[in-house]
């Protein structure tokens, strides 16, 4: 495997994908009724975070329905990370929210939200710390908001796999390798993050060595063959058929 050489292809793979796509698209500007494709893998930047030669750097890899029978869209996906209409959300419903509001608390803001990534039910939240569910969708509410602001500013890109979920899915080898290949952990580093970068914040270890919002297949090898499948996949993706508003 060469690493270097293998970035430039993925990006250069990207920076087509990005012509497809007439561009990239951020979440505040996206709503359901878009002619989302069924299922696939997106990859987000971040205002800020930029490769070493310049361009903008990917900063989380992923996608859903993996195991099989899952019957999870990838808008549904985007719209978990998203948040709700209202500008909430649900960190407990995506890893996505959890690690950049973490990252916001090791910054030093909301402290209040005592309960964040505190069980993955506010019922069992609240008895654990002894306080009212009231009290813990009040005191996280304000950090979901601030993680929704953060998200929906992310540009991003995806990919159009509709195959069936299951451990033979291209869209886990395409997010696992894309991880496992953007990541620094534990390696020479390429294109590390910014100085600023929210996620030095993260309690995460494997966040901050990586340089992603992601914290599976950070510390794996990559497969090089997902290259030629993620090429695969860009040629037969189109622009949303619903204009973005």
């Amino acid at each position: 495997m060469n690493r270097p050489a293998d970035l430039l292809r993925f990006y250069a793979i990207l920076d087509r994908l990005t012509d497809r796509l007439h561009g990239t698209h951020r979440l505040s500007d996206c709503r359901g009724g878009m002619g989302w494709p069924l299922r696939g893998v997106y990859f987000f930047f971040e205002p800020g975070e930029h490769r070493t030669e310049g361009p903008p750097r990917v900063v989380r890899v992923g996608t859903h329905a993996l195991k099989a029978g899952s019957k999870s869209r990838l808008w549904q996906r985007l719209s978990q990370h998203r948040g709700a209409a209202s500008g909430g959300g649900n960190h407990r419903g995506s890893i996505f929210r959890l690690l950049v509001g973490e990252s916001l608390k090791g910054r030093g803001q909301y402290q209040n939200a005592i309960s964040w990534n505190v069980c993955q039910d506010k019922s069992k939240a609240a008895k654990q710390l002894g306080i009212p569910r009231e009290q813990v969708s009040l005191c996280e509410h304000p950090l979901e908001l601030a993680v929704s602001d953060h998200i929906r500013s992310m540009p991003f890109l995806w990919i159009d796999i509709a195959d069936e979920p299951g451990p033979d899915s291209h869209r886990g080898l395409i997010e696992s390798s894309s991880i496992a290949l953007l990541s620094n952990h534990g390696k020479t580093e390429i294109d590390p993050p910014s100085s600023e970068w929210l996620g030095r914040q993260c309690s995460r270890e494997r966040v901050r060595s990586s340089g992603l919002w992601n914290n599976n297949h950070v510390d794996e090898d990559y497969d090089p063959t997902f290259l030629s499948l993620l090429e695969r996949y860009v040629e037969s993706t189109t622009p949303l058929k619903t204009p973005r508003r």
